[in-house]
Parts: structure tokens; sequence; C-alpha cells
């Protein structure tokens, strides 16, 4: 299933959908038309289960063509926002978690050379998050090394401490795609979250396609381009922590609850690695996609001015 939160217009509030098709359909409308109660929040949806998943495909099933007055809009006539527009806490971020970067990142930000032995951990605040077509802030008065990272974002739908890596993937919900914008020039004695933390850093979307839809979250393809350029090219084969490993290290120490947010890592390719290296500027348009979920498209605006208007596909294959 291929979930989204969306509006229908500027002024109207954020509803939790399912992409048929080319249309969004509306949960909460749909299941009171058929007496079935059902949330107009992903945070909601998410934290009933994964009983609610099967409920509604066949709910979808049923109604595919047939939709109840009010309960589908084109896709092409929706704005979406972030899957998960406020988590309840932090993105748990993992950094050097692809080999090839490991290495360009010790060259060029002083990380080191050796292999992680542990997943190296840190956050992004919940107001770093937006949504497809929505505007990454160039603000040059606090940095002129803005970068891009195209990652995995992995959702946890079962509350968990402890979690074994046998047990790790059934407590996952889903997957989505993130780009952790970082700020490299405002690493604070080798701190990041102030780098990786400020508002518009986590572009987040465009859809969250339930696990069941993944299969192997490892054999996915994914990369990044700027401005139609490839600029990063892997596949999640590649992890060198992955996803049970992660999943028990967090929740070894720390509580993982429904809706939280795992970014798994970002492969080789950043701005930072590149000879010479680059750097994202306001008029620079990211793509970051990935198998299986689609395209996250966003402008790159200087602070205190109106994006660019973007022309948008948010779902398409790769």
């Amino acid at each position: 299933m291929r979930l989204v939160t969306y509006r229908s217009n500027v002024t109207s509030a954020a509803r939790l959908g399912a992409i048929v098709d080319d249309f969004v359909v509306d949960l909460e409308r749909l299941g009171a038309h058929v007496g079935q109660p059902l949330p107009s929040d992903m945070l909601e949806f998410i934290a009933i289960g994964p009983h609610a998943i099967d409920n509604v495909a066949a709910l979808l099933t049923r109604h595919n063509g047939n939709w109840p007055l009010d309960c589908a809009a084109p896709l092409v006539n929706v704005k979406l926002l972030a899957p998960i527009p406020r988590p309840r806490k932090n993105i748990f971020g993992i950094g050097l978690n692809y080999v090839e970067h490991v290495e360009e990142s010790s060259r060029t930000l002083d990380t080191s050379r050796d292999l992680p032995k542990k997943p190296v951990v840190f956050s992004k605040p919940p107001t770093s998050v937006i949504g497809p077509g929505d505007a990454i802030e160039h603000n040059e008065a606090i940095t002129r090394q803005l970068d891009w990272e195209v990652e995995l974002a992995v959702v946890i739908g079962r509350r968990g401490k402890n979690v074994s890596e046998r047990d790790a993937l059934g407590h996952v919900f889903g997957y989505t795609i993130i780009d952790d914008i970082s700020a490299r020039d405002n690493r604070r004695a080798g701190q990041w979250i102030f780098s990786k933390g400020q508002d518009t850093y986590a572009p987040l979307g465009p859809v969250l396609v339930t696990a069941d839809e993944i299969g192997d979250p490892h054999n996915l393809e994914l990369g990044l381009r700027v401005n139609g350029v490839e600029k990063q090219r892997s596949n999640t084969r590649h992890l060198l922590f992955k996803i049970p490993a992660l999943i028990a290290d967090i929740s070894s120490a720390m509580t993982l609850e429904p809706g939280d947010i795992i970014a798994t890592g970002t492969p080789s390719g950043v701005g930072a690695g590149r000879s010479p290296q680059e750097w994202l500027w306001p008029g620079d348009v990211v793509e970051a996609w990935v198998e299986k979920i689609g395209t996250l498209r966003n402008p790159v605006v200087a602070v205190g001015t109106e994006p660019r208007k973007v022309q948008m596909r948010h779902i398409e294959d790769n």
C-alpha cells in the first residue's frame, strides 16, 4: 500500500490517503461510507497495528474504480505533504553506513578511515521535516557548504525495547525517502545535529510504502540528481549495518515507538566528497529516488525568498 498525507487545497487540513492508480483515496471518508472508523492522521493509522493494513487493503480492493462521492481525488489535484509531517520525536540518523561513503568522508570531512564498529547515530528534530516540492532553505549567513544525502528511511510500526535482530523487521511498518541535507561547515567538535538538524533539512516522502510491498529492503536501487545530473547511485545491499542491526542497536538504549523514523545512511557521491567539491545553491532542484518508492523533489531557495515554481510528478517508477 502506498500511503500519503495530503491537502486538497492550500487552506484545508492535512488528511490521510492511499494512492490507487492515479487517485488519492481518503481513508477516513472511505471508512465512514462502510461503517469502518479509520483515522485521518498517519501516526494514528500506524499506531492501530499491522491488521489496519490488511483491513484497508481489502477495502480499497472492494471499491477500486467505484469510489463513493468525495472519497477520491486525482493525484495531480492534491498537494502531497511529508508522509509524517511532524514526527513525535527526533529522526534517528545513521552516519557512515556505506563503505565508499566512509572512505570519501575520511578524505574531506575529517572522519576516521576505519569502518565503524557500531552504528554512528545522530538525530534530526521534527522541525527539520518538509514534504515533496517544499523548499530547502539556503541561509548564506550560516552556510556556504549545503550538501545532499539520499537515504532509505525506515518507519517503525510496533513499540519495542531491546528488539533482537531476528525480530527487527517485524517492527517495521514501511519505508519512505529522506534527503539528509547537511551544512558541512556547521559541524561542531564532532557533533552533527546543528549541521543536519536545521529547519527544512529533512525532506521526506513522497509516499510511505508498507513493508509488504517492498519485500527485501536490502535490494533497492537508490540515487540522487541535482538539476537533472546524477550525483549518487547505489543499492541498499551495500549498507554496512543492515536494518535489523540498526533497530537492535537503537532499541538497546531507546524505546522505538510507532511512527519513529530511522534514516539508514547515504552512499558515496555527496557534494563534500567530489573533486572539486560541489554545494547546493538557491535555484537548484534536488531529486532523491529509491526503487519501489518514487522520487522526492525539492527546490533550494535563499531564506526569505519564495521558491520558484517547480513542475512536480510526485510519484514515478525507477
